[in-house]
């Protein structure tokens, strides 16, 4: 293949960055979207009280949403920071991401909205999350299957897929207590402070990686 070819084939990161940043700031912001429409409502005979106490599961969902996309947006950009390119296959692993990532405003407002102990909320919520983090994975297994795209080193790519596979594996671990045991609410999610721990023995397993060199141009 000729290097008119392969060029073409890939861009800079700097827009698909951008892009991505843009997509995460408006999913965030859609998160308060039914509390506003609440607030919206209050009358004067309402207290605050009343209405934090009414309105407790929308907050609550808002602020871990809003933390769980917050920690989704610091991996991806902290990633993207060594991004030299993206080509088309980590352009469409990025779009599937994105669309998990809008998507988690919709599972936030349905959590909100229906009873905490309901199997299928808890499905569709942190089932949510947990399908963002397989795309994040993704991600990171393309740039290292093609590591001409960015400026990771073997130990620093190998890390960052390490802590990926134990967010995944955590989340996994949640969506599953938390269907078994519904009465549990969203308490399981609180597991995901072990990713740390769990992704520094993944990195021990998986090892330092192997030096590779560019792809031919």
């Amino acid at each position: 293949m000729t290097t008119p070819q392969r060029t073409a084939q890939r861009f800079p990161a700097e827009q698909a960055r951008a892009f991505a940043d843009a997509v995460v700031a408006i999913a965030m912001t859609l998160l308060i979207l039914p509390l506003m429409e609440s607030a919206a409502d209050v009358t004067r005979a309402t207290s605050v009280p009343v209405w934090l106490d009414e309105h407790g599961s929308q907050l609550f969902s808002f602020v871990l949403s809003f933390g769980i996309i917050a920690m989704f947006w610091v991996n991806h950009h902290r990633t993207f920071q060594r991004v030299k390119e993206v080509d088309s296959g980590l352009l469409w692993c990025t779009m599937a991401w994105l669309l998990g990532i809008v998507w988690l405003p919709v599972a936030t407002a349905l959590s909100g909205h229906l009873e905490a102990d309901d199997r299928a909320v808890k499905a569709v919520y942190i089932g949510s999350m947990t399908l963002v983090a397989l795309l994040s994975l993704l991600q990171l297994l393309w740039l290292r299957a093609h590591p001409v795209l960015h400026e990771m080193d073997p130990a620093t790519i190998n890390g960052t897929v390490a802590m990926a596979t134990a967010m995944l594996a955590l989340f996994a671990v949640c969506l599953v207590v938390a269907v078994v045991f519904p009465g549990l609410s969203y308490f399981p999610l609180f597991l995901m402070v072990g990713v740390g721990p769990l992704g520094r023995l993944f990195k021990r397993i998986m090892g330092p990686g192997r030096p590779t060199g560019p792809e031919p141009q």
